[in-house]
């Protein structure tokens, strides 16, 4: 039966609306605070009250009408900044299409930028005097739709939009196209509704209730151009009119504890982050760092965007139970650009702050047959609960049948809700087959059609969502079906050789069964000259094969630095698979042998 229910109560009036009546009823109240670490190493924190933001909205949305007509796409080709945000907002206002991207000087990204600028065929760009050279450069130098216009957002007169009312917006009305991260395919423009992304934001309110709701802060590092970034720091204040605070990722990579500083700031507090900043951060903590940090007031830590994993659970709450944190803060959450982001969280379920996120041990055999059977076993395989939805449905389904499975049995999961998205920009075929899914024999009460196929398998048991893998990365051999996130784990810890968080597993043809092939980043903290490239490989081979029975048909360890990732940050294994059969992949042992 699926989980979750729908919620006939839940508005979706259009967020920019709220935003015009936040202005009114509270117009010196903080909106937006940018802290800028790039001139001041402490960060400089630049406000806008909620009356500037929507002078700023008014402005951009007189700019773009100037040069775009409603429907046409408007290019967001800028840094992290309080521009993007208002950038964004003055899209909405006018009833162009926001397309959320970034400056083309952000490194590793030329191809995605090209791809998805060219996909959405945009009127009109807007960008800062800073970053329009960057602009001019991939304008000339790459064969994509050149705009009718610029807008310089940092250069608008706040009050060149005095007069500007806001349009008759539908919460059908489009408001923007998310481009997803293409961790499996070309990147794709998600059409997301006025209505979907209110109805996403209110999901997650309801979900996770924190108290004292309208005193409640952000604080995000997050990519505004990637969905949890755009719904963290723009959808979740506009509802109450709550304050953020945002920085630039760079500013995270850099210096992980900042985000811990920033959250210690704020008296009630939630933040989000994938899976890999919550190792990343828990590792940098020590006494000296820990120094006048006070966690206490966190409410929520969201963790999603790739699998979650028990050891990052554990490492973060150590590591920051001295400073106040409270085991049950950090949040395991599952959601993807088709449904806006949001789609079901540990928090629905589980909502006591101090009670640690729930995890199933399973029997690792069972779970290779696509059963989930509770196990104690010392070697059994644990799972995260990534809780229940709410406001929209979750049901597991045979990707071939198109039938609802059982609890306990692994299928596709299926998304129905208001938070949706309806449909890939330009391509009817595939929005058709994703979002157009018809479950059969659906059971009373269980809506048959307008079902999203995630592409993810997964599982419930207890009332609560297990995500067990993307069905595109799924390996089989001898008829027993691996994930490769289990795999890439075991794999970085059989050697210290192995940078965390950087292996990518997945399966190539063989004769008779697909063969395993493991790409694995070397550990910089492991001196080079002391590398035994012949050990590290008997390490991986005989923990995959003690842990997954199973052997690997080869292992290849390469440089810091040349694993495929998404924009978001995710390991592309299919870009890896591609770069391996190339032979593209910048091996440490050639690196030895010259």
């Amino acid at each position: 039966m699926a989980l979750g229910s729908l919620l006939p109560d839940l508005s979706l009036r259009p967020l920019v609306e709220s935003l015009a009546e936040h202005a009114v009823t509270k117009p010196d109240a903080k909106a937006f605070t940018f802290v800028d670490y790039s001139s001041d190493r402490d960060g400089a924190k630049h406000t806008l009250t909620w009356g500037e933001v929507w002078r700023r909205t008014q402005a951009t949305a007189v700019a773009l009408r100037r040069i775009a007509e409603p429907g046409e796409r408007a290019a967001l080709l800028l840094p992290q900044s309080l521009d993007y945000l208002t950038a964004m907002c003055g899209a909405f206002a006018s009833e162009i299409v926001a397309v959320p991207l970034f400056s083309p000087d952000l490194p590793g990204n030329a191809d995605r930028l090209i791809r998805a600028y060219s996909d959405a065929e945009p009127a009109v760009i807007v960008t800062v005097r800073s970053a329009l050279p960057y602009v001019e450069k991939f304008l000339d130098e790459h064969e994509v739709p050149r705009p009718r216009g610029i807008v310089l957002s940092d250069e608008l007169d706040p009050a060149s939009g005095a007069g500007w009312e806001l349009p008759e917006l539908t919460p059908g009305d489009l408001a923007y196209l998310q481009y997803t991260s293409g961790s499996t395919s070309s990147p794709a423009g998600v059409e997301i509704t006025h209505g979907g992304f209110a109805a996403n934001a209110r999901q997650l309110w309801r979900s996770w209730n924190p108290p004292e709701i309208e005193t409640c802060e952000a604080v995000t590092w997050l990519p505004l151009f990637h969905d949890m970034g755009l719904i963290t720091a723009l959808a979740l204040p506009l509802v109450n009119g709550n304050h953020v605070i945002l920085a630039d990722p760079m500013s995270f990579l850099m210096r992980p504890i900042r985000w811990m500083r920033l959250l210690s700031e704020c008296p009630n507090v939630y933040t989000a982050g994938p899976n890999f900043a919550y190792d990343y951060v828990a590792g940098q903590a020590n006494d000296k760092s820990l120094a006048g940090i006070d966690l206490s007031g966190v409410n929520v830590c969201l963790n999603g965007a790739e699998p979650v994993r028990p050891s990052t659970l554990k490492a973060f709450n150590d590591a920051f139970a001295p400073a106040g944190l409270r085991p049950g803060v950090l949040r395991p959450a599952y959601g993807l650009a088709e449904a806006t982001v949001f789609v079901s969280g540990s928090f629905v379920t589980n909502p006591d702050p101090d009670e640690p996120a729930r995890q199933l041990g399973v029997d690792r055999e069972e779970l290779t047959q696509g059963r989930i059977v509770p196990s104690e076993a010392e070697n059994a395989q644990h799972l995260v609960s990534c809780g229940a939805p709410q406001g929209q449905l979750v049901a597991i389904v045979d990707p071939e049948t198109r039938r609802e499975q059982p609890d306990g049995t692994v299928g596709e999961i299926w998304v129905h809700g208001p938070n949706v998205g309806r449909g890939y920009w330009g391509n009817g075929e595939r929005s058709a087959e994703t979002f157009g899914a018809v479950i059969e024999d659906a059971a009373e009460g269980i809506p048959a059609g307008g079902w999203m196929r995630t592409g993810d398998f997964g599982a419930v048991h207890a009332g609560e969502l297990y995500v067990t893998g993307r069905i595109k990365d799924l390996i089989i051999v001898d008829g027993r079906n691996h994930y490769p996130q289990d795999i890439e784990v075991t794999t970085e810890e059989s050697s210290p050789a192995i940078r965390p968080d950087y292996v990518a597993a997945f399966a190539i043809p063989g004769e008779e069964t697909e063969r395993l092939v493991v790409v694995a980043e070397r550990n910089r903290r492991v001196p080079i000259a002391k590398l035994d490239l012949a050990e590290v490989e008997r390490a991986v081979r005989a923990g995959v094969n003690q842990v997954h029975e199973m052997s690997i048909h080869e292992f290849v360890l390469i440089e810091p630095g040349s694993l495929s990732r998404t924009s978001s940050g995710k390991v592309a294994r299919a870009a890896t698979r591609t770069r391996y059969l190339e032979g593209d992949l910048v091996r440490t042992a050639d690196r030895l042998t010259r």
